[in-house]
Formats: structure tokens, sequence, C-alpha cells
């Protein structure tokens, strides 16, 4: 028992800081003023949650300028026993390896990429190592889906199949436009990627919730990485799929854009579950309400670091892909630059994700 409180001790933002006053007196250049609202939910089947939802946002002007803030959402796996320490542990270290990493500094600044994929593999070996030492964890493992938002840029990191949308307003569009700014890492996909599996087909697969890459599974992970450049207005949502299984895009968009984060995020929980409510549901969403010259007015300076967590108790828009919005970025190289970035091994092709995907993972 003493083991099993240790693996699932608080994140120590007090530990954070102290790593934080060390890297120096460098400041942003730009802030990104955000409204940050979440939700998770249990749903109607499951008799616990394996959601989890976690952010952190610094104050302090270096780790702003270096690491940003960090908003994450995981869908654990391996049953009662499992899945939710899963989800849970993986992302508190996550963030602790992140934020704790010293990283390369670059032409353009320091690569949160490469941060951010050592972070992923620290968190993938200590699963392994929990699920080694201790029986009941046997076989347990996690999605990861994170939004790293540092000045005017946005880094998401993927593992799974939850998901990252971006809504953005268009002039002329008639309200904002959605797009999935993910690929799912599952079997069907690949099939349908390959064009060997119709979204029909995919839509009745007995594999359709089979995933392809997960935290825990095997010794070594490879995360997607994408590179926006935010701009004002946007709403970014992650989410579990036990929202994308049970809300069809459309009408995803259509909720996920009215209301404050926090409504929206509400809404689209009560969504799901009305419509079935067979996973458990999780969503996470962020509001651009500014891009400005950085200040410690503007960044909320005195305030004491931010962090949430969330587990669970008991005319619509057109689909359309934002053009330019993102685009996978490479580990190696400088992360966040504005010109183009090769793709990852195995990363998604940039062509449209919600023409794929449209209703795939109907349950």
């Amino acid at each position: 028992m003493a083991g099993e409180r240790e693996v699932t001790a608080p994140l120590d933002a007090a530990a954070l800081r102290a790593g934080w006053a060390a890297k120096g007196e460098e400041k942003p250049r730009l802030h990104a003023r955000l409204v940050v609202g979440a939700r998770t939910d249990m749903g109607r089947v499951r008799e616990n949650n394996e959601d989890k939802f976690d952010f952190l946002e610094p104050d302090e002007p270096a780790v702003l300028a270096t690491k940003g803030r960090f908003y994450a959402v995981a869908d654990g796996m391996g049953g009662h026993q499992a899945g939710q320490i899963a989800s849970e542990l993986a992302l508190k270290t996550v963030f602790r390896a992140y934020y704790g990493d010293v990283g390369t500094r670059g032409p353009e600044g320091h690569d949160i990429g490469a941060s951010l994929t050592r972070a992923v593999a620290e968190a993938n070996r200590y699963l392994l190592d929990i699920a080694r030492m201790i029986p009941d964890r046997s076989g347990m493992g996690t999605t990861l889906t994170g939004a790293v938002v540092r000045e005017d840029e946005l880094l998401v990191v993927q593992v799974g199949d939850s998901r990252c949308y971006l809504l953005r307003d268009r002039p002329g569009a008639g309200g904002a436009l959605g797009e999935q700014i993910t690929e799912d890492h599952s079997w069907v996909q690949e099939q349908v990627s390959r064009g060997m599996m119709t979204l029909e087909d995919a839509e009745m697969s007995p594999f359709r919730n089979v995933i392809t890459r997960s935290l825990g599974f095997a010794p070594e992970v490879e995360p997607d990485l994408f590179a926006i450049k935010l701009e004002l207005g946007d709403r970014i949502l992650l989410c579990s799929d036990g929202l994308s299984g049970m809300v069809h895009d459309t009408e995803l968009f259509a909720i996920a854009r009215e209301g404050s984060p926090s409504v929206a995020a509400w809404n689209l929980v009560d969504r799901a579950v009305e419509n079935g409510g067979k996973d458990n549901v999780t969503v996470l969403v962020l509001d651009v309400q500014a891009i400005e010259p950085w200040s410690p007015e503007a960044a909320g300076r005195g305030e004491r670091a931010r962090g949430g967590q969330g587990e669970g108790r008991a005319g619509r828009p057109e689909e359309a892909e934002i053009e330019g919005a993102a685009r996978p970025v490479n580990a190696e190289a400088p992360s966040l630059s504005v010109s183009p970035s090769p793709r990852l091994p195995n990363s998604p092709s940039p062509t449209r994700a919600i023409d794929r995907l449209k209703g795939l993972f109907s349950k």
C-alpha cells in the first residue's frame, strides 16, 4: 500500500518553482491571454472514470518564455485497478518531466518539441516500471493529448486516440470553422488512411476501439507533434474519445462554438452522455482572448502558479480545414518555427482529417 501511495503522490508545485528559479531572467516576447474550462464525467456505462485532465499555468516570466503553459487530457486503460492510475501517473510524470527538462536552445529559442518528446518517453518508462513492480497494474496504459501555449504559438503532442480540435473564425464563413488537428493512432484509422477500409466499414468494425500507440504499451513510443500559430479568437478543444465517439464532428463544432469555455465543456459532455455515454467523457476548452506584448500585468503577475486537475464522479458550422493552421513538426528541429518543418516519421499527412474521420468512432 505504501508503494501505491508513492506512485499517486500529488504534483509538487513547490518543487517545480524551485527548478524554475534557476532558469534565468528571460522574458516572453508576447503573451496569449487564455480562459480555460474543463469537465469530465463517468458516463452511463462505466463504473469508474479512467479519464483525467490537468493543466499548469506558471507565472514566472522565464518559465513562460522557455516552457509556456501546459494543458492535457489522458484516457487510461487496463480496468478499474489500472486505467485510472495510468492516466493520473502519465499526466503528473509528463508535467514534471517537461518543466524539469533543461532542453536545448536553437536559433529560434528553446526546443519545446524535444522537451515534450523526452517527457512522453519518461512517462512511458515510468508506467512500464510500475506495471512490472505491481501485478495489479499489469497491462495499464493511457492516451495523451497535450497542448503547450508559449507566446503566440501552440504545440500539440499526441499519443493514442484522444483528440485536439481548433475552431477559428474566418471572414465570410458564417462562424467558427472547425478542424481536427491530431490524427488518431488506431487500427481502423490506419486502414482508412491506406484505402483498405471505408468509413462505413470502420464504423461497424469490431476493432474500432483498438489503438496502435499508447503510453505503457511498448518500451518506445513516438508522439506526433503539431505546431499552430495562434490567432485572436481561437478556441482549442482537447477531448477523450468518449466525446468524439459519441458526438459527430458537425454537432461537436456547433456546440463547441457556443458560450464560454466552461459552458462549452459542460454542454459537450452533456451531449455525449445524452447520446449514450458509453465511455468516460472529458473535455478541456481554451479560448485565446488576446495576444499582446508581454508585461507582468498582462500575464497576471503576482498570482500564484495555477494548476487544475479533474477526474470523474458520477445554424451549424460547416466542417472545413483551416488552411495553414497546423503542421506536424520534427522534434529534432527547433520547435514552433514559423516556416514548415519536416514531419515526424509516421506522422499524419496534411490531408483533411475531418473528411477521413467523419463519424469514424460512433459507438
